[in-house]
């Protein structure tokens, strides 16, 4: 018996000295907010808590989010793998993913870790119960290492920082930032807004000044919140034994920024510290910095290989530090979708100089209204002052009602993305060689977001996105070359994309009619003609290219009937087709409110937006968004 006691214990303690030995992981994300530290270079940030972190860790120069939104981010974050190859691209939308893609952080548990999330999961896909009981110990807002029951157990603690967010940032009333943000603050950290340093794509005017100096208050107050954190790690003498990253989920919230393809939207802090005793597995010395591209898709297979940890094969993301770590990655990819009620589709490719970005819907404009995000002043500021005779080329690059089909930045001449060089002769190969990899790209990761989304939803319906998509079970090909006309082709090549027997590219047949500037009238008899196409989705493109080039009487029909459909994904996608038609809509009137009546039973109007709720309460939310918005502009 005693011999059996003594070999328990042995065995007890040598599970404790094991698990020791492995180090502690602590990640702290900032919501939207782009480089502006210190640390990076920004002279204006109030940064101290960062920046001393910087000169103990290694700094990355070129991360980069996935997406300029946090949702189709969180999705990529958590599973290692392309939002675009898991049906979770589009925002909120609620796609399943193959039940065995619980979350990387299961996959730390199962190896004896602690696993906290504080407090954010938003990821975006059906499963995302499901992901939050496999991943997490704890997923609330008090989650914390120091809740776990053994001290010597090892962790991966997740924070999420809200005060920088675009809430924060631009969207509350200025009293109640004041009140709530700017209150935290001493008097030497507020920021003065004559100082504060304006981007040549915005106006110049005491307004945007007020609000660009409050996103660095709250940059400033997020600092602080960091600060404590790293301050708990060294009194419970952690500090040692624990990697910490530090990084924010896209770009900041503010306009041209948070929802754009462009550095400002994609480009993302990334420090990784390693204690003196993990020093061996950093990649430079602390202090130093790498231009090394990485981007969210590496993260999860990058943290599994730091910690000795087998890599899932579905993972499409490259490990970018531990024993196995891969060759550096020559691009970095980036997708654009619907944004609650803003539709949208583009994407990007960017190599260690050069930004790539193609304009699938190149008829909607940056600076699209949008209901959450238009509570905030300086929203309306830019709305006030869109107009071409009195707007710089750069500002009106963001708030003009279109954008060029394809974009090409020199990034490390043009950090701000200011000058298109896809006329450029001198930037020719380039253009070639980046179109060639975002072709690419599409193809072998089966790009699903050129399905419109109510198709996606029947296609998906007894197998996932992925499943189907990496088996090559989607005839993906013609559509992407369907979509890839739009602003390109012909009248008469639209028209026959309008013939296919595939939706989808009938869909992106209409797109393309809706974009030219002028069709013919045997462009419009046809539209008429196909007002009844089996597909809702091509049906409302259809009902809009007529809309948009002047028959809206013979438009507007299906698009109010498609309103009251039981599918919220179909009235979302009207329903927003009807508020950007305007005025021109205004017999929809009955219709919409009717649609806003069952969208305000389905989720009380007294939700907050930042609320994610299942199934068809978030699109509710989209579909109200629209309706309010369409039915305020006929007042």
């Amino acid at each position: 018996m005693r011999i059996l006691v003594a070999l328990l214990v042995a065995c007890v303690g040598l599970q404790a000295a094991e698990r020791s030995s492995q180090p502690n992981v602590l990640w702290i994300t900032a919501e939207d907010m782009s480089p502006v530290l210190g640390c990076y270079g920004d002279e204006f940030a109030t940064t101290p808590n960062i920046d001393r972190l910087a000169k103990e860790s290694v700094r990355y120069a070129k991360a980069f989010a996935s997406a300029p939104v946090c949702s189709p981010s969180r999705s990529c974050l958590i599973t290692g793998c392309y939002p675009t190859s898991l049906s979770t691209q589009q925002m909120r939308s609620g796609f399943a993913i193959p039940n065995s893609m619980r979350g990387f952080p299961a996959m730390l548990r199962s190896r004896g870790y602690y696993t906290t999330n504080n407090v954010k999961t938003d990821y975006n896909t059906g499963n995302y119960a499901d992901i939050i009981k496999a991943s997490w110990n704890e997923s609330s807002a008090t989650a914390h290492w120091r809740k776990r029951p053994d001290k010597v157990q090892p962790f991966f603690s997740v924070f999420n920082l809200m005060t920088s967010h675009q809430s924060r940032s631009m969207v509350w009333a200025y009293a109640r930032f004041k009140e709530e943000v700017q209150s935290t603050l001493s008097p030497g950290d507020i920021h003065d807004p004559d100082k504060v340093p304006v981007p040549p794509y915005y106006p110049d005017t005491p307004l945007i000044r007020r609000e660009l100096a409050r996103f660095y208050d709250c940059v400033t107050a997020m600092d602080l919140q960091v600060g404590m954190i790293l301050k708990q790690l060294e009194e419970d003498s952690l500090a040692e034994n624990t990697i910490v990253f530090f990084y924010s989920d896209h770009g900041s919230g503010m306009p041209r920024h948070k929802r754009a393809l462009l550095e400002s939207g994609m480009h993302v802090p990334l420090l990784i510290h390693f204690p003196e005793k993990w020093q061996h597995l950093a990649p430079g010395k602390p202090g130093s910095t790498t231009d090394r591209l990485v981007s969210f898709v590496d993260f999860a297979p990058t943290l599994l290989n730091l910690l000795g940890l087998p890599i899932p094969e579905p993972m499409q993301g490259k490990p970018f530090l531990g024993p196995k770590s891969e060759s550096p990655r020559r691009y970095v990819y980036g997708h654009r979708d619907r944004v609650d009620e803003v539709r949208d589709l583009a994407r990007s490719v960017r190599d260690g100089r050069y930004l790539y970005i193609r304009n699938y819907m190149p008829h909607l404009g940056y600076n699209q209204p949008t209901a959450w995000p238009d509570n905030g002043e300086i929203r309306h500021e830019f709305y006030r002052l869109a107009k071409r005779e009195t707007m710089t080329v750069a500002q009106w690059h963001f708030a003009g009602p279109s954008r060029p089909v394809e974009e090409l930045y020199d990034c490390q001449v043009d950090p701000q993305n200011l000058k298109n060089l896809v006329r450029s002769k001198k930037h020719r190969n380039i253009l070639r060689r980046m179109q060639a990899e975002h072709t690419q790209h599409i193809t072998e990761t089966a790009d699903l977001g050129f399905l419109p989304e109510s198709e996606a939803w029947t296609m998906f319906a007894n197998q996932t996105g992925w499943e189907l998509g990496q088996a090559g079970r989607v005839p993906l090909a013609g559509i992407h070359q369907a979509a890839a006309q739009v602003g390109v082709a012909s009248e008469k090549q639209f028209l026959s994309n309008l013939n296919s027997a595939n939706p989808a590219i009938r869909y992106w047949g209409a797109i393309g009619l809706a974009v030219r500037p002028k069709i013919s009238s045997l462009a419009k008899r046809v539209l008429r003609r196909k007002l009844s196409d089996p597909s809702l989705a091509a049906r409302i493109e259809i009902a809009n290219a007529l809309a948009t080039h002047g028959d809206i009487s013979n438009a507007l029909p299906p698009l109010m009937n498609a309103t009251q459909h039981e599918n919220l994904i179909v009235v979302t996608h009207a329903a927003r087709t009807v508020e950007l038609l305007g005025e021109r809509a205004k017999s929809a009137k009955h219709a919409m409110e009717q649609a806003l009546r069952r969208a305000e039973l389905i989720r009380p109007p007294d939700t907050p937006p930042t609320v994610v709720l299942p199934g068809d309460k978030d699109l509710a939310m989209f579909v109200a968004f629209s309706c309010r918005t369409f039915l305020e502009g006929l007042k």
